[in-house]
């Protein structure tokens, strides 16, 4: 298999959002954007007591992408003003569409609240193409359960498959433009060949551990690492005890983006019309319990 070479790499920055320390590796000023994939904030893993909620994101609004939670640890709960109501725990995974326009928050779910505990997870933000960006709002509420696992023949890694297509499996996750998003946990000395589909951009993040990339460099914890156009594929290969990934894929989707906090369209013209139907009450009604 010819590999892909690295075009980027990126260290996470920790910055605050609200009470929540999360570390964003994408965009940055070196790497706006891995078409269609906009945004990946690494929130903890972070210790919360009992009676503390760890995350805490209010209500807020959303157009024109799809935000994605890849949860490895705690609980969430989602609400929003579709009326959809939902609880994911480690290694469940969150696939919402904003399309139109949706008002949502993201906050510790009671047992996690009463309990306590470590709560670590990714968010990923997915542009939607023009055609698609005032589709209806859609929640996926994914279980761990619902994700296929692929288990090496010669090796102890293992491989979840929550979009898109690889061999045989299939992801349950409903997409708007062809993406392959994949969840790689690499134990040491394990090595893994990994297609990526021509035409699709790629990314792979590393949530922790190390791992050896194309039997050449070394790369740590909360590293991004993007790769050119060319090649069939990369190889990965864990340097410590274990070693979690998520891999991205998708077919690039080429048009303009206009982007304005928690908007992401394709003109300014369309921004201020986001943000006007917000104020309007376009994007629905959202009351906190």
């Amino acid at each position: 298999m010819e590999t892909r070479r690295v075009q980027h790499i990126v260290k996470a920055q920790a910055m605050q959002m609200g009470p929540t320390t999360v570390k964003q590796s994408l965009p940055t000023q070196r790497v706006e954007q891995v078409d269609p994939f906009l945004l990946i904030h690494h929130f903890g893993p972070t210790h919360t007591e009992p009676g503390g909620d760890g995350l805490d994101v209010g209500p807020h609004p959303h157009r024109g992408f799809e935000p994605v939670t890849f949860l490895y640890q705690g609980g969430i709960r989602h609400r929003d003003s579709r009326g959809n109501t939902g609880y994911i725990k480690g290694g469940d995974v969150q696939w919402m569409t904003a399309g139109l326009g949706i008002i949502h928050s993201e906050r510790a779910d009671p047992d996690f609240i009463r309990e306590g505990g470590v709560l670590e997870g990714i968010q990923l933000w997915v542009n939607l193409p023009r055609e698609h960006k005032m589709a209806q709002p859609r929640y996926q509420d994914i279980k761990s359960e619902q994700i296929p696992l692929l288990r090496f023949a010669d090796s102890s890694a293992e491989l979840r498959v929550v979009a898109g297509e690889y061999g045989d499996l299939k992801g349950p996750a409903l997409t708007y433009s062809p993406i392959l998003a994949l969840q790689l946990s690499l134990p040491a000395g394990d090595r893994v060949a990994l297609p990526i589909p021509a035409g699709y951009n790629a990314l792979v993040y590393v949530l922790d551990g190390e791992v050896q990339l194309n039997d050449n460099w070394d790369y740590g914890a909360e590293t991004l690492l993007t790769f050119a156009m060319e090649g069939e594929g990369i190889t990965l290969k864990g340097l410590a005890e274990r070693t979690q990934l998520l891999l991205l894929a998708g077919e690039p989707i080429g048009e303009p983006v206009a982007q304005w906090g928690p908007y992401v369209m394709n003109t300014q013209t369309e921004l201020l019309e986001a943000m006007r139907d917000y104020q309007m009450g376009k994007m629905g009604v959202y009351v906190e319990e």
